[in-house]
Parts: structure tokens; C-alpha cells; sequence
């Protein structure tokens, strides 16, 4: 079965105004997943759609009432406000289990976005390192020329060539089906450490710092900082062992000990 259900959350879907996605799910240091987890949260976006699959993985978290949950993956609505444009967003605690259900979940995606009456879609993701990166680096690629000078700014280099191989997951796929419906989209690709424990929140900063300016979100940035400096202490005081904060319950699996990798 590669079928996506998609369940409606909201009392009603809402007349958008060529709103842009921001997709980001667990990957390497889950810099895709906290980047929007944070702007979902900052921005009290509403839950629109619920999407489902046998092509999940196949298990469930326990949560903090020590009782299950399947995993899911969510799509969400903000309306925008003075320069901010209407937002969707993507994000979930996992990503489709295989090649096929990677592409059925991002034609689903594009679907209800088509229907939105989307206009640019943006993916988030991480570039793997053998170390952690002091400052991390912001890259960008896209499907024209013209969209991707668009997002170029001082935070952001727009020269990812050779710098990683394949963009893989729904962070790649997504922009290459958007390609071939003709919806302009660009991936912002943040650098972070290739190890499947290490969260890359620092990465994750600098990309949602990077949208903050791009789309005039409003967001406070200071506060994100602050989960920094607490998850910074937390680990120091675990001896080096990272723990990941509550809402992030999906660990990427991803390649380590490479110098050059990613994926979605």
C-alpha cells in the first residue's frame, strides 16, 4: 500500500493567499525539524491536514503520560501579516520509510499546496560534517536561477556545488517535483556535525535567522538562542551525552564519518 490518507484537523480549510512552504522533517542533526518545529511553534500556526501511511516506519513513541503514539507528519497554516506572506508548513516526527513512498508523499504534499494555491515551496535540511561547525554555514540550491539569487543574502552562499552529493529524503524530492510542476523552489541546507545523536540546533538557527529576514516573520530570534545556551548546558552537564528536547522525538538516520554527505 503506498496510498497517503489525509485527514482534515481544522474546522475549515482556509482561503490563502499564494502562500509559501517550508518543509523540514527529521534528517542529519534534524536541522529540518527543528528550524520549523521552532517557526510552528513562534508562530502559533494551526494544524491543517494529517497525513497517514502504511509506508511510515513501523513504530510508535511513548510519550510523557507513558502512553503510544504512531508517528505523523502534519501540515499547518499561518495567515500572513504586514510583509509576512501566508505560510505552510510541513513537519512530523519521521520520514516516508522508502524510495517510493518519498515520492507519493511529496506528490501529496503538492497536491493540497496546489489546491492552497501555493507559490514556492522551501526545504530544509542539513549538510553532515566529521566535526561540529563553530558557525554554521548556510547553503542554497533551487529549480531556476532566478529564485535561488533570489534568497541569496550575506547569511546565505549560494554555491552548493560540490559541496554535498544527492539531496535525499522529502527535503530533495520535494524540490525536484516541484520542479516538474513548475513551482519555483529552493532547499537552505545548514551544516552541522554527521552524527546520528548530535543535534544541530545551531544550524537550525541560522536558517530560521536567515528566513526571519527573507520573509519578515517576526520571529525572536533571542529565544531560540536561549534553547541553545539550555541545551548546550544540558548535554555539558550529561558528560557530552545529547539529549534531544521534548518536542523532537525523531532522530535522523544518517551517514557519519564522511566528509562530504546528506540527506533529507
Amino acid at each position: 500500500m503506498d496510498e497517503w490518507a489525509v485527514k482534515l484537523l481544522a474546522r475549515s480549510v482556509p482561503k490563502l493567499s499564494k502562500p509559501v512552504l517550508i518543509a523540514g522533517l527529521p534528517g542529519i542533526g534534524n536541522v529540518g525539524k527543528v528550524a520549523v518545529d521552532f517557526m510552528v511553534e513562534e508562530l502559533g500556526a494551526v494544524k491543517l491536514y494529517e497525513f497517514f501511511s502504511f509506508n511510515l516506519p513501523h513504530s510508535v513513541f511513548v510519550t510523557e503520560e507513558n502512553l503510544v503514539e504512531l508517528p505523523s507528519i502534519n501540515l499547518y497554516f499561518k495567515k500572513g501579516s504586514g510583509r509576512r506572506p501566508d505560510l505552510v508548513f510541513v513537519a512530523g516526527d519521521v520520514q516516508p520509510i522508502n524510495e517510493q513512498s518519498c515520492y507519493s508523499f511529496s506528490e501529496a504534499v503538492l497536491d493540497h499546496f496546489t489546491k492552497l494555491g501555493g507559490s514556492t515551496v522551501i526545504t530544509i535540511g542539513g549538510i553532515g560534517l566529521p566535526a561540529v561547525p563553530k558557525r554554521p554555514k548556510v547553503y542554497c540550491t533551487g529549480t531556476t536561477k532566478e529564485v535561488v539569487e533570489s534568497y541569496k543574502s550575506v547569511s546565505i552562499e549560494p554555491k552548493l556545488y560540490g559541496v554535498v552529493g544527492p539531496i535525499i529524503g522529502v527535503t530533495g524530492v520535494l524540490l525536484g517535483l516541484s520542479k516538474r510542476r513548475g513551482i519555483p523552489a529552493v532547499s537552505l541546507l545548514a551544516e552541522t556535525f554527521s552524527h546520528p545523536m548530535y543535534l544541530g540546533i545551531k544550524g537550525a538557527r541560522e536558517v530560521v535567522a536567515a528566513l526571519n529576514d527573507k520573509l519578515s516573520l517576526g520571529i525572536n530570534i533571542r529565544e531560540l538562542d536561549a534553547e541553545i545556551r539550555e541545551m548546550e548546558a544540558e548535554a555539558a552537564n550529561r558528560a557530552g551525552h545529547v539529549d534531544l528536547p521534548k518536542a523532537l522525538r525523531g532522530i535522523g538516520k544518517g551517514r557519519t564519518g564522511e566528509d562530504i554527505s546528506y540527506i533529507g
